[in-house]
């Protein structure tokens, strides 16, 4: 039988973790300010978090086309690079802004404020932010939104929640994207639901085939919108 090893922690990664503390209450601050600002201009922000090819895009789209009657919508796009996103939601009419984070794996609470000096944040009602495709740095960042929400695929197999636990612990909602392709990958739906109720008990978890538009009125509900 191999015993488990143990590791020790140098005194110069302590440093490293004291950094990061800072770091994050740093953020956490800003996203306190971001939060305020939008709450005085009345503007509703949801965090859409999820690894590349979720569905998040697809996901923002379908939302775009059934409330624009009702909201005038905003974007801000995360990515290391491009700006296929942002266009893909601008052709709906909606005033996107791309923010290209480089070799970051997420966005943080002082770019999205940097992001929002961009808009005439009169015009804006509700504001989607499509965060870096990621299941773990966007965690540890808040960006002052009034919802967070995090999106998963089957096709990325059914032990997706289970290895991301932080993500689905800080999460209003989950979203699991394209579950008509679930019995061609093999995935219970089932269970990744079960996995994000027990990993955090209060989060509300929807099913969806984004493509077919299935679930995005139970999305729309959830979100309170």
């Amino acid at each position: 039988m191999v015993e488990n090893e143990i590791i020790t922690v140098r005194e110069e990664e302590i440093l490293d973790i004291e950094v990061n503390k800072d770091i994050l209450a740093a953020n956490r601050r800003l996203a306190e300010a971001a939060k305020k600002k939008l709450d005085d201009e009345g503007i509703i922000a949801i965090d859409i978090m999820g690894s590349v090819g979720s569905g998040k895009t697809s996901i923002i789209e379908r939302l775009v086309e059934k409330l624009k009657g009702k909201y005038r919508i905003g974007m801000i796009a995360g990515d290391v690079a491009t700006t296929i996103d942002a266009d893909r939601v601008e052709r709906h009419g909606v005033q996107a802004v791309q923010v290209n984070t480089g070799r970051e794996c997420h966005l943080d609470a002082n770019l999205v404020g940097k992001a929002l000096e961009k808009f005439n944040l009169e015009t804006i009602d509700l504001l989607f932010i499509e965060n870096v495709g990621n299941l773990i740095c966007p965690g540890d960042y808040p960006l002052g939104t009034h919802k967070q929400v995090v999106v998963i695929s089957v096709t990325e197999g059914e032990y997706m929640v289970v290895k991301h636990p932080l993500i689905f612990k800080e999460a209003d909602v989950a979203v699991i994207n394209k579950i008509d392709l679930a019995d061609v990958m093999g995935t219970s739906v089932e269970k990744l639901v079960k996995d994000a109720e027990s990993i955090n008990p209060n989060i509300e978890v929807i099913k969806t085939d984004a493509k077919n538009g299935v679930g995005l009125d139970d999305l729309i509900k959830a979100l309170n919108l």
